[in-house]
């Protein structure tokens, strides 16, 4: 069994998790190392969306109106990534 490491930053994991997509595409690891590889790479994809989720409900506590409602306001970028997303459908 693996110590635990001391937690990465997100974007030390995320570089992390990067690499071992990297080396499992390769396709030249002998099975153990590639299901020790995949188990790290689930490890840290959770690891990053847990960050994710902090920072979310951190910037949801931030922008409250004084009545502790949500704010809400369309992001300028919304509707260009909803139209990239949705010509990457039609590709499969």
């Amino acid at each position: 069994m693996k110590e635990e490491e001391p937690p990465k930053t997100f974007e030390a994991s995320l570089e992390a998790l990067e690499q071992i997509v990297h080396e499992l595409e390769s396709g030249d690891l002998p099975l153990e190392k590639s299901l020790e590889l995949f188990e790290d790479g689930i490890r840290l994809s959770r690891q990053c969306q847990e960050r994710l989720s902090q920072a979310e409900r951190r910037i949801e506590v931030l922008l409250r109106d004084n009545q502790g409602r949500p704010v809400v306001s369309a992001f300028e970028g919304a509707k260009a990534m909803a139209e990239n997303s949705a010509g990457d459908d039609e590709n499969f």
